[in-house]
């Protein structure tokens, strides 16, 4: 089984690869994967080369690829502990409102709060006001988080349809505070960053806005990789888990915070993308089992690699016009969904 992770995992860092690469070289302006390779390593060496290519690839693609794996990665990672957390696998952090969430609490602090004068790009809009936006995102996901919790639990036990209608009332509910704000936005600047919260993209990343998201993902993710074992004990229920010495409730409030925190942080950069949370742990459980020492390493690179790929076909499908990341992973994930939805009612319908 070692072998087989170890397989998967370099099968996957190569498709990583693979992914930046195509994601540097493809877009309005095509350039030779060799070129992008040369000027990838020359910076990377300190000898950064010059010209119109240079900066396209370093300045302009990099940290959108680098925003774009490191989002995927986590999206994909806290998805996979949230099924862990409610057992079901149709837990996701968009499906049950945490990117939501997050999303709504990013557009209060941008439209009333201390990032209301800033530019066009979310990004830029939430290092306006320090850290307001991501403290805000964070807040409106655990909160998002937190309401869906509350409203599915039944004694100790969460029936998938009652996660779901739970997960679909605080969509709405947040739905209509953003499009509250979009309305009351009065700067044309201010309605675009509302949207780009709704749909999500990549689009605003920067050099100087990596250093978060990607922080928020390295520790999040050595955490809960450390939270293996408990998260594997989940699976047995919740009194198989008291047996085995796991206190079930304090453990299922830490790591909320800790996901809610994670999403908050990736959301305030790349607005609300959603169903990589849903899809990409599916495929790696599949492949590795349910073991999380091994699906949470798996899960972070799938969801790397799906997103770049995913902003990759909305850089392109329609150029030089550039569809929202977020209506692609939609497009993709909605099917996948009912999918998973109909097996899921199936099975239930089955075993109840």
């Amino acid at each position: 089984m070692r072998l087989r992770t170890a397989t998967v995992l370099l099968v996957l860092v190569c498709a990583l690869a693979a992914s930046a690469v195509a994601g540097l070289a493809l877009g309005p302006v095509r350039i030779a994967p060799g070129r992008v390779c040369d000027i990838v390593l020359g910076a990377l060496s300190g000898e950064r080369r010059t010209g119109a290519f240079a900066s396209i690839v370093w300045d302009v693609r990099m940290p959108r690829v680098l925003l774009g794996a490191v989002v995927g990665a986590g999206l994909a990672v806290s998805g996979t502990v949230l099924q862990a957390l409610v057992r079901n696998q149709l837990a996701d952090p968009f499906l049950l409102g945490a990117s939501s969430g997050a999303s709504a609490g990013a557009v209060l602090v941008i439209v009333f709060g201390a990032g209301a004068g800033a530019g066009a790009g979310a990004a830029s809009a939430g290092f306006a006001g320090g850290v307001g936006v991501p403290l805000a995102a964070f807040a409106g996901s655990m909160g998002a988080l937190v309401a869906v919790y509350a409203m599915a639990r039944r004694g100790a036990t969460f029936t998938t349809g009652r996660l779901i209608l739970a997960g679909v009332a605080v969509q709405y509910v947040l739905s209509a505070l953003t499009s509250l704000v979009l309305v009351l936005a009065a700067h044309p600047d201010q309605i675009r960053s509302v949207l780009f919260w709704t749909l999500g993209g990549l689009g605003g990343a920067r050099w100087d806005e990596l250093a978060l998201p990607a922080t928020a993902l390295l520790v999040g993710t050595v955490l809960l990789v450390a939270l293996a074992r408990p998260l594997d004990l989940l699976l047995a229920g919740e009194e198989g888990a008291h047996t085995l010495g796991l206190d079930t409730g304090r453990f299922r409030a830490a790591v909320f915070v800790l996901t809610s925190l994670v999403i908050g942080v990736l959301v305030a950069y790349s607005g609300a993308i959603g169903f990589v949370g849903l899809m990409v742990p599916h495929a790696a459980r599949m492949v590795v089992g349910a073991g999380h020492r091994a699906l949470l390493p798996v899960a972070a690179l799938g969801g790397a690699v799906f997103l770049l790929l995913a902003d990759l076909l909305a850089r392109t499908a329609a150029a030089p016009e550039e569809i929202p990341v977020g209506v692609v992973t939609a497009l993709v994930g909605g099917p996948f969904f009912l999918w998973m939805l109909r097996r899921s009612t199936r099975i239930e319908g089955v075993t109840g």
